[in-house]
């Protein structure tokens, strides 16, 4: 009887420390991701490097370039729209090398 009672406890222990752990790592997550959008400020899109414009051009097809931002590090944010009406976001460097976050 002992052995299942003290069983017992060391299982709900360890179940309690793993969900502890799970909303750490989430609201860890959620903190990181807002940081990583505040980084970056709009700039003109006449500002963005012609690598970063050629990048777009050769590898979407029509697509257009409708807001631009950048951080510190000289990376690009775009928000491309592309000729079918869908959109995303890429994220590239000066150089128009893309970088996956």
């Amino acid at each position: 009887m002992k052995k299942l009672f003290i069983t017992t406890v060391f299982a709900l222990g360890s179940l309690t420390a793993f969900a502890q752990e799970e909303q750490a790592t989430e609201a860890q997550d959620t903190a990181t991701e807002a940081v990583a959008q505040e980084e970056f400020s709009e700039v003109a899109l006449e500002e963005v490097p012609e690598a970063v414009t050629a990048m777009v051009e050769s590898n979407y097809p029509g697509a257009t370039i409708n807001k631009a931002h950048k951080n510190e590090a000289n990376q690009y944010k775009l928000e491309v729209s592309l000729e079918d009406g869908t959109s995303g976001a890429l994220i590239v460097d000066e150089e128009g090398n893309a970088i996956e976050q």
